[in-house]
């Protein structure tokens, strides 16, 4: 049987401006009509007061990654202790605690506005390398908590296979490997597919796959027409390594084994040469930015203008969740180019919204999300525009109030495939999200 929601927008962002009075139709799961010029909610409309945006996309997340907020804001440090702080929880997962951890997270994801995560997800094994009854016990996991948020996922399953150039896995990342890529796919490949579930493949770096094993990563992602994503010069201790192991920069590495393409996205890209931008951009590989985890770990500020120049597609992540923000994401990436050339306006509200929205969405492979029209699926998300944060502005800027002073505590609404799983900053599936999030990390530091 057909289910049919009509809801009505106070003010929508369609895509280049705001509009006063949306109705949007929706049929099992997908926008029928959108129709403007609509001055008062229809008789048994939903109502959506405020501004309403295509769902957002998480495009980069690590989910146990939550449990360590604020343990490692203590004291100071690089990313590489911060390293060995996040193995320590990687430890402990188990599919059980993982699920419950995860469904929190995602719970929180979708209080702020997100209705697809991609999940980086390489915590696959039990610790020390064993395999579970099922090997894909811990995806199945995240694929499930997903589903218990009521938020859709893109699993990037990852190939995590070596410590370093021509070093074995260490003790820590034993459970993350699978012995070689072809074991790899072999694993990801009883991965099946839901309506709220899309599997991707991953090349966790340059560094965790070794060279010669790179192209059957990027095989099995062609074969599936799937997304494929890779930590790229987040570190520039990883390009001296490649330099030293290869001769060249892991960009050009990732070029030379057929890792680049439209269907691929480059998580963080930070530390580039100008010969790496343009291989990123030419092959219209996109690139995934993590504002607030780039500067949380001290990475640095990527080339995010030159690399949209150069033709690479800009989506958001909030990676290691020191917050779950993407409006956060998004300002945070214009305002640190104005802070890296001392200039301001690097990119429209409009253009760091898609980046949140549908840019993301597609980098994740759901190219039938994102945007507000019909045919597309019914994701929604509502900012208040009366908060302390947004009250003031006139609702014809409702693009640039939501990107520069909103924050994830604006959002009031948020519909996945047509279904309110967030109403009036509630979520309607986990109850208390913030207790959610507490029982499952102390469950992991028992």
């Amino acid at each position: 049987m057909t289910t049919r929601t009509t809801y009505w927008l106070e003010y929508a962002w369609l895509d280049t401006n705001v509009e006063p009075g949306v109705a949007v139709e929706v049929a099992d799961g997908r926008i029928t009509a959108v129709r403007t010029e609509v001055p008062a909610p229809p008789p048994g409309a939903e109502v959506l007061r405020g501004l309403t945006l295509p769902g957002l996309a998480n495009a980069h997340s690590h989910a146990f990654h939550r449990a360590l907020r604020g343990t490692v804001q203590v004291g100071s440090g690089t990313f590489w202790t911060w390293r060995e702080l996040m193995y320590d929880f990687a430890d402990r997962l188990t599919p059980e605690t993982y699920h419950a951890l995860a469904r929190a997270v995602y719970a929180e994801m979708a209080l702020a506005g997100i209705s697809c995560v991609g999940e980086f997800h390489y915590v696959h094994h039990t610790p020390g390398g064993t395999r579970y009854t099922d090997p894909n016990a811990m995806g199945e996991a995240l694929i499930a908590a997903a589903a218990d948020a009521g938020i859709r996922i893109t699993l990037l399953d990852t190939a995590y296979l070596s410590s370093g150039f021509g070093e074995p896995p260490n003790t820590h990342q034993l459970r993350f490997s699978d012995g070689s890529a072809e074991a790899w796919a072999e694993r990801c490949s009883v991965l099946k597919e839901r309506d709220h579930a899309r599997i991707g493949a991953a090349v966790h770096s340059v560094r965790a796959v070794p060279a010669g094993q790179l192209a059957t990563v990027a095989r099995w992602a062609e074969e599936r027409r799937a997304p494929l994503h890779v930590h790229l010069s987040e570190q520039t201790a990883e390009n001296d390594a490649c330099l030293a192991a290869h001769g060249v920069t892991p960009t050009r590495l990732l070029a030379d084994h057929g890792v680049l393409g439209p269907r691929t996205t480059g998580v963080h890209n930070t530390h580039l040469t100008d010969e790496d931008i343009a291989l990123l951009g030419d092959s219209g590989t996109g690139t995934c930015m993590c504002p607030t985890t780039e500067r949380d770990l001290a990475d640095g500020i990527g080339p995010a203008a030159a690399l949209q120049r150069a033709g690479s597609p800009l989506s958001l992540g909030s990676d290691s969740h020191a917050v779950i923000d993407l409006l956060e994401e998004a300002r945070a990436m214009e305002l640190n180019e104005r802070l890296r050339t001392r200039t301001r306006g690097h990119w429209t509200a409009a253009a760091l919204l898609r980046a949140a929205s549908a840019d993301g969405h597609a980098a994740l492979g759901w190219d039938d999300a994102g945007t507000i029209e019909t045919g597309m699926l019914a994701d929604l998300t509502t900012i208040a525009l009366d908060s302390v944060r947004t009250a003031g502005p006139l609702p014809r800027l409702g693009a640039e109030t939501a990107v520069f002073a909103a924050t994830a505590a604006d959002v009031r609404h948020t519909v996945v495939a047509g279904r309110h799983v967030v109403r009036d900053g509630a979520h309607t599936l986990v109850p208390d999200v913030p207790a959610a999030l507490a029982d499952a990390i102390d469950a992991l530091r028992a």
